[in-house]
């Protein structure tokens, strides 16, 4: 019997994210934390991890992330989960060195030789970051949920963050988007053959370049696109780092050339609602372009996605070396620019 593990669970990969908006009010506290002098990273931020000064010169990268199945297949599960994951620690311009494992499992409807494909996918990711999956923890929980907890090392002059971006700056995305259109539309059936391991083949794939980034002193900013979806991760830069960006809708990649014609046929995942709702009036659509389509891309939840960079224009030229050597020269053409803070924080032309 072929078990669709996507039937088990109410939401998908990344999808699953709490809307900014809201997730802003849980964490909100009147409660004063004491200062921490080693804590360099918190929750001051709406930083990928928290990063902690060891007193070395290097600092610790600790992050967490899971959720539930966005695939059917569990070996897959597990590995997009765990890509997922450790990219938060490249996400900050490190080197991931640990993982270990967060698995709710409903034994009551899902046998465990399925959960063990799920672990065997992740240490599978894990050996090609060259880091153990060294533990974990798990519970008898409603619906399958997996992801890792993962702590990684950077040398604190190499610390990324995404609100250190400058006027002037050039943007770069170094995966295509679309992978919440993708995988909804497969649910509902409408993907030709061809179609359907482009989300997985690319939510599977690390963002080790991450770590090379990190010793490009001209990135100025650095996170990677999850579930706020492209336009969701650039407003945090934007507020962050006091500046607004122009996007040039024709020049950010997309995940397939079909994402209009399923957006047509309803394939739309209900994290874009969620996302626009919570930063939609952040942004400003060109009247040259097909609003609803435009928002409808840019605000596409996002699992695994790629690396959004805030680079100067005198390192582009470095950048561009780096992203030859890991195979990603496709997509390095800016697909936009940051400028001083005006009216509108996003502006898509």
């Amino acid at each position: 019997m072929e078990i669709k593990l996507t039937q088990y669970s109410h939401g998908a990969g990344c999808g699953c994210k709490i809307a900014p908006n809201i997730l802003e009010e849980i964490l909100h506290s009147n409660l004063a934390m004491p200062d921490n002098k080693n804590l360099i990273v918190g929750n001051h931020s709406k930083d990928d991890a928290a990063v902690y000064d060891l007193g070395t010169g290097q600092a610790l990268i600790s992050t967490t992330d899971f959720f539930m199945p966005i695939v059917d297949d569990p070996y897959n599960f597990g590995r997009i989960a765990s890509a997922n994951a450790i990219s938060d620690v490249y996400a900050m311009g490190g080197k991931p060195i640990l993982a270990i494992a967060i698995l709710g499992w409903p034994i009551n409807k899902l046998a465990p030789e399925i959960a063990r494909k799920v672990i065997e996918g992740s240490r599978s990711i894990c050996l090609e970051a060259g880091i153990p999956l060294a533990g974990g923890h798990s519970i008898d929980a409603p619906e399958p949920i997996f992801g890792l907890a993962v702590n990684g090392l950077v040398d604190i002059s190499h610390i990324k963050q995404n609100n250190k971006a400058k006027p002037g700056d050039l943007i770069l995305l170094t995966k295509p988007i679309g992978v919440g259109i993708l995988t909804t539309a497969e649910k509902k059936g409408l993907l030709s053959s061809d179609q359907k391991e482009l989300a997985a083949q690319q939510m599977m794939r690390l963002n080790k370049v991450g770590e090379a980034f990190g010793r490009v002193n001209g990135i100025t900013a650095m996170t990677d696109v999850t579930g706020f979806g492209l336009l969701g991760h650039l407003t945090e830069m934007c507020e962050g780092s006091h500046v607004s960006a122009e996007i040039y809708f024709d020049k950010v990649p997309l995940i397939s050339s079909s994402l209009m014609n399923l957006i047509e046929q309803k394939a739309v995942p209900g994290g874009t609602g969620r996302n626009l709702n919570a930063y939609g009036h952040h942004v400003d659509v060109d009247k040259t372009l097909d609003k609803n389509l435009v928002l409808n891309i840019l605000a596409d939840p996002q699992t695994s996605g790629g690396l959004l960079i805030s680079v100067e224009p005198g390192s582009l030229s470095e950048v561009k070396s780096i992203m030859k050597d890991h195979q990603l020269g496709q997509f390095m053409l800016p697909i936009g620019k940051l400028n001083e803070t005006k009216d509108v924080l996003i502006k898509i032309v």
